[in-house]
C-alpha cells in the first residue's frame, strides 16, 4: 500500500472516529485538520526519502558512466601502447560497467518518474488540506450559527409556555394599576380636604366682617341719637 493510500485509510478512519464521537463540531474539525497535517508531514518525509533515493541512484547512474568511460579510456591506451590483449581485458570491464550503467539507469528513470507522480500527489494533497480548512471555517461559522438560533428558538419556546410568568406580569401590573388609583384617591382627598379648610376659614372671616360691621352701624346711630349729636 503506498503512502497516500495509507493516508487516505488514516485520515477515513480519523474522520468516521471523529464523528461519531462530535459533541463539539469546531472541536472535531479542528482536531481533523491536526490530524491531516501531522499525516502531510508523514507523507513529506516519505517523499523526501524517494527523492533523496532517486538522487542517489542518479549519482551512481552517473558513476558507472564514467567507469564505462574509463574503461573505454585505459582500452585506448593499450591499443595504442600495442597490449591487445591488456585492451581486450579493459574493453570487458567496460562492458560490465556498461551494463551496470544501463541497468542503473533504468532505475533512476522509473524512480525518478515516481518521484515526480509523488510530488505531484502531495501538491495536491496540500491543496485539499488547505481547501479542507477553508471549509472548517465556514462550517464552524454555520455550527455556531445553528447553536445560537437553537438557543434563541429554546428560550422563546420556554418563555411562550410558561403561562405563569406572564399571568405574575399581569398581576403585578393590576397591583401597580391598583396602587396608583389609591394613590390619586388619596391625594384628591387631600386637596378636597384643603379646599374645605380654605372655604371654611373665608366663610368665617366674612361673618366676622359682617358682625362688625352691624355692631359699628349700630352703634354709630346709637351715637347720632344722643343729645348734641
Amino acid at each position: 500500500m503506498g503512502i497516500f493510500s495509507r493516508l487516505k485509510t488514516v485520515i477515513s478512519s480519523n474522520v468516521n472516529d471523529l464523528i461519531s464521537k462530535a459533541e463539539d463540531p469546531e472541536k472535531m474539525l479542528n482536531q481533523l485538520v491536526i490530524d491531516m497535517n501531522n499525516q502531510l508531514i508523514e507523507s513529506k518525509k516519505a517523499v523526501a526519502l524517494a527523492i533523496a533515493d532517486e538522487k542517489k541512484l542518479g549519482r551512481d547512474t552517473d558513476n558507472q558512466l564514467a567507469l564505462s568511460q574509463e574503461w573505454e579510456r585505459k582500452a585506448m591506451l593499450a591499443v595504442n601502447a600495442g597490449k591487445d590483449d591488456l585492451a581486450k581485458e579493459a574493453l570487458l570491464r567496460k562492458q560490465e560497467y556498461d551494463s551496470a550503467y544501463a541497468e542503473y539507469k533504468k532505475q533512476w528513470e522509473a524512480q525518478k518518474a515516481a518521484v515526480e507522480k509523488l510530488k505531484t500527489t502531495l501538491r495536491e494533497l496540500q491543496n485539499k488540506i488547505d481547501e479542507a480548512q477553508r471549509k472548517k471555517n465556514l462550517l464552524v461559522a454555520r455550527a455556531k450559527r445553528a447553536e445560537a438560533q437553537e438557543k434563541i428558538q429554546s428560550t422563546i419556546s420556554s418563555v411562550s409556555g410558561n403561562t405563569s410568568a406572564f399571568e405574575a406580569f399581569d398581576r403585578m401590573a393590576a397591583k401597580v394599576d391598583q396602587l396608583e388609583a389609591k394613590a390619586d384617591a388619596h391625594a384628591e382627598l387631600a386637596d378636597l380636604s384643603a379646599e374645605s379648610d380654605l372655604d371654611k376659614k373665608f366663610k368665617e372671616l366674612e361673618k366676622s366682617d359682617s358682625s362688625a360691621d352691624i355692631m359699628l352701624l349700630e352703634l354709630k346711630r346709637k351715637m347720632n341719637a344722643l343729645p348734641g349729636a
